[in-house]
C-alpha cells in the first residue's frame, strides 16, 4: 500500500493497492475489508457523463461528470450497488455539489448512489435523495453487500 498527496484530496493522500488508486485511506479500507473479497464483479472508479458540454451561443456550459467510488455487480453483470464513500451522512460529508450529483446519476442511469461511512467492522448506507416512507432503522447497517438498495431508503437528514 502506498500513498502520495493529492490536490483534490487536501484531507489525505491518495492510497495505492491491487493497481488502484484510492483517493483517501477510508475508501481503500472500504476495499480491503468489504470489496476485494465479496465474492462480486466490481468496478473501481468508473467515470460518467451526467450532463454534456453545452453550447450557449458566445459561450459554452462544461458538462458534468461523476465516478462513484465502486460499483458492485451481481453475477449477471448488472449493478447490485453503486458507492461513494463519506465521512459521514451529515452536511460535511454529503454537500450539496454531492446531493446535485447523486441525483443526475439517478437519474439519468435509474440507480441510486449509496452514501457510505466505514465503521469498525461494518458500514452504514443512505441512498441520497430517494424518497420512501421512514421506519425506525436509520441508518442502515451492513457488513456485507447481500442488501437491496432499497434498504437504505429510510434515512432522512436531520
Amino acid at each position: 500500500m502506498s500513498k502520495s498527496p493529492t490536490a483534490l484530496n487536501k484531507r489525505g493522500s491518495k492510497v495505492d493497492i491491487d493497481g488502484f488508486t484510492f483517493d483517501s485511506e477510508k475508501e481503500a479500507q472500504f476495499y480491503l475489508r468489504f470489496v476485494k473479497d465479496c465474492g462480486l464483479p466490481f468496478v473501481v472508479h468508473p467515470r460518467f457523463q451526467l450532463t454534456p458540454l453545452t453550447d450557449i451561443g458566445t459561450g459554452k456550459i462544461t458538462s458534468i461528470s461523476y465516478s462513484p467510488d465502486f460499483i458492485i455487480k451481481n453475477l449477471d453483470g448488472s449493478w447490485l450497488h453503486v458507492i461513494d464513500v463519506k465521512n459521514s451522512h451529515g452536511i460535511y460529508g454529503i454537500d450539496q455539489g454531492n446531493k446535485i450529483r447523486f441525483r443526475l446519476f439517478a437519474a439519468k442511469f435509474g440507480h441510486p448512489v449509496e452514501a457510505v461511512v466505514v465503521r469498525k467492522n461494518d458500514f452504514k448506507v443512505i441512498t441520497q435523495g430517494v424518497t420512501k416512507p421512514l421506519n425506525e432503522k436509520k441508518p442502515f447497517i451492513t457488513s456485507d453487500f447481500a442488501y437491496n438498495w432499497e434498504d437504505a431508503t429510510n434515512y432522512t437528514e436531520r
